[in-house]
């Protein structure tokens, strides 16, 4: 950990995934030709260090643990040492600079810019111009990162906003940032960083760099950058030089940093009178069961509408359009509500989760609080929903007790239940309308058990549910294709998202089967037991993670019997069964993005015999590209007639391609299908 202020220190969530799509997608290391390794390692615990290599090496009676122990030590020894060289020589230019008036760039990139086949030598570039040339890691030791709007977890950017504070306050440095096409993280620290130079007055170059090795536009952009410079400083000279004459300062005032600062905080005296605003995530989970929730604890909650597109277009105006496609579309509902003129904005905050990990939807607070400011809202209340730490809102008037939990869980298994009943009769029903009919009956009864919070009564009302669905009458029931829906949570759940991919599938002539919502929380509690068992870390969290998932394992137990006892439907899969099915393909150290679980909930499918699977993912979401579609080769190898659709979801990808996609998969789906019935 470079940054002891730093909430977090994670790698790249794509460097992380990496190794997991070499080892899937290269024939010789898929054949076992070649011996690969690539554990997981948690780089700021020795021990633990020591402990997954040791694991990975196990097998080779002539490297010990003691081997590894100390060729580990040397390792975090030179290190040490290349740090200290790097500041001894930063210590020398920056002397040096300052003394004969120079002017230097800070050139900031992540280490594979390093490599010149990649950033195509622009500091031979930078150096021609004029400037000399460090390198972000040179200066970010020199100072300590707090106050930021964003949540500082990766230890790369780390180092660019400590760089960045650094050159903001040197007349001598100036601060040049390589980007590269598809890097989402950008989207989260390019603003943060340009509200660090705009702090003081200075100026900020993104150079962003690709295949591409015409460097004209590079180097035009480099001399407009150093004719900035010059104008500046002449400027600041004048403001000087009047200022000792007595005449009128003339100085740029340094704009405050108010990011992070005075923000507006939902109290307690606000649960009272104030509206709070939902992006919609899943209908089928939110249609008046999650509302009852709030209400009863107190809280006057409005979930924004199912299907919305104009929130696609407001996001675009007001979130970094490199931020992922779910960001873009929960933000946009937002604002626009807010702008709709239906809400009294005096009394009015906005609600958000914000999930824990490398995933940029940590930072999805700070981006709404963004746009909330460039929209013209900066006096709403942010109410942050983390099961972690990582939430950057004060919410005094927000808080979780047991009954409001138990009302919540309550509404998730209810809309899992109906989630798995309806998708899977509503295809075959006999009378046009009639599983909906049943539906919106049992959703009343649901709506009034989430009002009295009684768990006896969700087991009671269950059982009659799924005895109802089991009944209604139905044609030729199970002769239709079946087809997976997985993905990026927000994508796989919201029509906004996904184009309503469950109304298609079923206009296609298929069954959707969506997996259950209350599975990803599993998978985010189970990612804490293994982070302690592997990488050394909590074991209270472990313990209390563990907790959680036997608590819900008990409140689904009596809805999976009941399930497992019907006629038409399945029970319910442990996460602990789906964690050891994905283990046989990827690593379970895969937590960003949807993360090993993705692989799972596919892996899952195909054992129940759903043979066509479509993967939604936003297209920016580059770590589900990996667990998701760079999975795929494996998956079809190892599940034989295995069709899977990998579709991806953005603001400017084609609906008609998205719609040739999942036709071709239903045609492929169909074959199978009727192969099957003759055989």
């Amino acid at each position: 950990m470079e940054n002891k202020q730093a909430p977090n220190h994670y790698n790249c969530p794509i460097v992380q995934g990496y190794p997991e799509l070499i080892e899937k997608n290269m024939d010789p290391i898929r054949n076992k030709e070649v011996k690969y390794f690539h554990p997981f390692v948690n780089l700021a615990d020795h021990e633990s260090v020591v402990q997954a290599l040791a694991k990975t090496f196990a097998d080779y009676n002539d490297i010990t643990n003691e081997q590894i122990h100390k060729a580990v030590e040397h390792g975090y020894q030179a290190l040490t040492d290349f740090k200290t060289d790097l500041q001894t020589k930063a210590d020398e230019l920056l002397t040096h600079l300052a003394m004969n008036n120079e002017k230097a760039i800070v050139l900031s990139g992540r280490p594979y810019h390093l490599d010149p086949e990649i950033n195509h030598g622009i500091a031979n570039i930078i150096t021609q111009e004029g400037f000399h040339v460090l390198t972000e890691d040179m200066v970010s030791g020199l100072e300590e990162v707090d106050g930021l709007r964003v949540v500082n977890q990766w230890v790369y950017h780390s180092r660019l906003y400590a760089a960045a504070k650094v050159v903001s306050k040197n007349p001598n440095l100036e601060l040049v940032q390589l980007n590269s096409f598809g890097c989402g993280l950008d989207a989260v620290t390019t603003d943060q960083v340009a509200e660090i130079m705009r702090g003081h007055n200075k100026l900020y170059t993104v150079l962003k760099i690709d295949e591409g090795s015409n460097m004209g536009a590079i180097r035009i952009r480099l001399r407009s950058l150093k004719a900035a410079v010059k104008e500046r400083d002449q400027k600041v000279k004048k403001a000087k030089l009047d200022h000792i004459f007595n005449q009128a300062p003339q100085f740029p005032q340094e704009l405050e940093n108010e990011e992070g600062k005075q923000r507006p905080i939902f109290t307690k005296d606000m649960k009272k009178t104030h509206t709070l605003l939902m992006p919609m995530l899943s209908p089928i989970h939110q249609n008046g069961l999650i509302e009852e929730a709030f209400k009863q604890s107190g809280y006057n909650v409005v979930i924004l509408p199912a299907m919305d597109r104009k929130a696609v277009d407001v996001g675009l105006k007001f979130v970094h359009n490199d931020a992922c496609y779910p960001a873009i579309i929960t933000i946009g509902q937002l604002v626009e509500a807010l702008q709709s003129g239906q809400y009294d904005l005096n009394n009015t905050s906005v609600m958000m989760t914000q999930t824990g990990g490398g995933c940029r939807a940590t930072n999805y607070i700070p981006l709404l609080r963004k746009a909330l400011k460039d929209a013209g809202f900066p006096q709403i209340p942010v109410v942050s929903i983390s099961m972690g730490n990582q939430g950057t809102e004060e919410t005094p008037g927000w808080k979780l007790n047991y009954s409001f939990v138990k009302r919540l869980l309550i509404s998730v298994l209810y809309g899992d239940l109906f989630e798995r009943l309806l998708y899977r009769v509503r295809p075959y029903e006999a009378i046009k309308g009639s599983a909906n009919a049943l539906y919106d009956k049992w959703l009343e009864s649901a709506r009034k058990n989430v009002k009295s919070g009684s768990y006896f009564e969700f087991n009671r009302n269950m059982k009659r549910i799924i005895r109802d669905f089991d009944k209604l009458e139905t044609l030729d029931f199970g002769q239709k294709p079946r087809v997976g829906v997985v993905g990026e949570i927000l994508v796989k759940y919201a029509p906004t998202a996904n184009n309503d991919i469950v109304g298609i599938i079923e206009r296609e002539g298929g069954e959707a089967v969506v997996p259950d919502l209350i599975g990803f929380m599993n998978y985010s509690l189970f990612n804490q037991i293994w982070k302690a068992d592997e990488l050394n870390m909590s074991q209270k969290t472990k313990r209390l993670a563990k907790l959680g998932i036997d608590a819900i394992n008990l409140l689904e137990k009596p809805m999976n019997k009941a399930l497992e006892k019907s006629k038409r439907f399945e029970g319910i899969e442990s996460i602990y069964n789906i964690a050891d099915g994905a283990s046989k393909i990827i690593s379970i150290g895969n937590h960003t993005g949807e993360g090993w679980f993705l692989t799972g909930e596919m892996i899952e499918l195909l054992n129940n015999d759903v043979k066509n699977i479509v993967c939604l993912q936003p297209f920016g979401c580059l770590p589900n590209h990996i667990v998701g579609k760079g999975m795929v080769k494996e998956l079809r190898r190892q599940y034989k007639g295995a069709n899977i659709a990998p579709i991806d979801y953005d603001p400017g990808s084609s609906e008609v391609n998205q719609l040739n996609r999942i036709r071709l998969m239903m045609t492929t789906a169909k074959k199978i299908q009727k192969a099957k019935i003759n055989a």
